[in-house]
């Protein structure tokens, strides 16, 4: 269980992170919930975003998963970014779906770690599974 200063230290990071982040906002991503090493993203999908299917464009799944992956492995109050990451694309997002990205930390060492990412829609159907390899750039920011 995370301490109250671990606690402290991800919200400090998601909330430095996301004012920065214009691509998240520009898609309309919340966060719902940080902690040391996991993130619960959301993001509900618009006209805007329905690719020649009538479904949810892959890439913008990715971006919502993306995202979660970012603010998890930055969650520690380290600059961290992203080395690789995959998808898995198991069923469409259709217009109007809630989705709700989750992420958690796999494993981590001091500078490097693996999360997952799962992205459901609001009946709870998982859409999609992510993998990202992070890999942390700069020192952890002190607690205060």
């Amino acid at each position: 269980m995370a301490s109250e200063d671990d606690q402290q230290i991800a919200q400090r990071a998601a909330a430095a992170m996301y004012e920065a982040d214009r691509a998240s906002q520009a898609l309309g991503m919340s966060i719902l919930a940080v902690g040391p090493g996991t993130a619960r993203l959301r993001m509900l999908i618009r006209e805007d975003m329905v690719n020649g299917h009538g479904a949810c464009h892959g890439g913008l799944i990715f971006s919502l998963a993306d995202s979660a992956f970012a603010f998890a492995c930055n969650s520690y109050g380290a600059t961290t970014v992203g080395a690789a990451a995959s998808i898995d694309y198991l069923l469409p997002g259709m217009l109007g779906d809630e989705l709700i990205a989750e992420a958690r930390e796999l494993w981590r060492t001091r500078r490097s770690g693996i999360y997952e990412v799962t992205v459901s829609n609001q009946r709870g159907e998982t859409l999609a599974l992510f993998r990202g390899r992070s890999h942390e750039l700069a020192k952890r920011v002190e607690k205060s």
